[in-house]
């Protein structure tokens, strides 16, 4: 018998990140790797269950018989679940985890995995979206909101959506090594590994209110983010002293004036990426790094991607 993966359902569950375990373990790919995995199906009572779309799930199992199976999937649930999640299946992960079977929580199904405790002081993330969310419940979460998954001892957790994939793909590289990952893949028509993290997805915060002061210095500056600029520069501008400038900047926005300065640049370099075919070199000119190895530098640490796969993801 073969690695078995069980996936545990419940209603209403959103079908992209159900599809995904399907696709990578519940097709029979024996001819890559043989004994390959089985899949199945458990709930609280066995039987028919609707998810969204007008789709359901046929699950023949009951969430006890999760116990039993190799690896646990709890892919991501309703928000009614997600915020309260049915005591049993807390129950029965708990057991699992004790067992030292491996717990796999795609997109919202952290949730379930950290309301059973296991995730207190592990590293875990989720679906941006739900990042402040869940850090606020989960306070003992060392909670990573910028990459694509997580992997801490047995337990693993992945971002929204798409990053089921790149978690599944990674759970079969462990399993039978990276050229029957990468040949899964290949059938998918998906990249066997993504750079970087899902802060590249996640939108831009809002620009914050700020004293009329300092919005005036914030608006004359994003306009000459191509010149050199320093924080004596913005304080001149907002007609307050250096000191003073940067401890209103800090009570209103939240940060640095040089940290906001990097921010505005970084994107900037982003809508360039996006919107022309400008060379490196020019973007981090007009940009203010001055350099292309600048422009890498702070594009990565904010991004998690070099500006070159930024471009070659979401150029239009």
């Amino acid at each position: 018998m073969g690695h078995v993966v069980g996936l545990a359902v419940t209603d209403d569950m959103p079908v992209f990140e159900l599809a995904v375990p399907c696709e990578v373990f519940g097709i029979d790919r024996s001819d890559l790797a043989s004994p390959w995995y089985e899949l199945r199906f458990a709930a609280a009572t066995p039987g028919r269950h609707p998810a969204r779309a007008g789709l359901s799930v046929d699950a023949p199992f009951s969430w006890p018989s999760l116990v039993e199976a190799d690896t646990l999937i709890l892919p991501a649930f309703s928000r009614a679940r997600q915020v309260d999640p049915p005591p049993e299946l807390v129950e029965v992960v708990r057991a699992a985890h004790e067992r030292g079977k491996r717990i796999v929580a795609i997109c919202t199904g952290a949730y379930v995995l950290a309301a059973a405790g296991l995730l207190d002081g592990r590293r875990a993330t989720t679906h941006w979206m739900n990042a402040f969310d869940f850090a606020q419940r989960f306070p003992r979460v060392t909670f990573d909101p910028d990459v694509l998954y997580t992997e801490d001892g047995p337990l693993f957790t992945s971002a929204g959506t798409g990053a089921a994939i790149d978690l599944c793909l990674h759970l079969v590289r462990l399993d039978h090594g990276a050229a029957v990952a990468n040949e899964v893949a290949r059938r998918m028509v998906v990249p066997p590994h993504r750079d970087g993290g899902q802060s590249q997805f996640a939108a831009p915060p809002p620009r914050p209110r700020t004293p009329d002061a300092l919005g005036g210095a914030l608006e004359w500056a994003r306009r000459r983010l191509d010149q050199p600029l320093t924080v004596a520069d913005l304080a001149r501008e907002a007609r307050l002293s250096p000191r003073t400038f940067a401890r209103r900047f800090r009570e209103s926005v939240g940060t640095s004036p040089l940290q906001w300065l990097v921010g505005q640049r970084v994107r900037l370099a982003q809508e360039l990426l996006e919107t022309t075919d400008e060379s490196i070199e020019r973007i981090a000119h007009r940009t203010g790094f001055g350099t292309p190895a600048n422009l890498r530098i702070h594009f990565a640490r904010q991004t998690s991607v070099t500006p070159t796969t930024y471009r070659q993801v979401f150029h239009r």
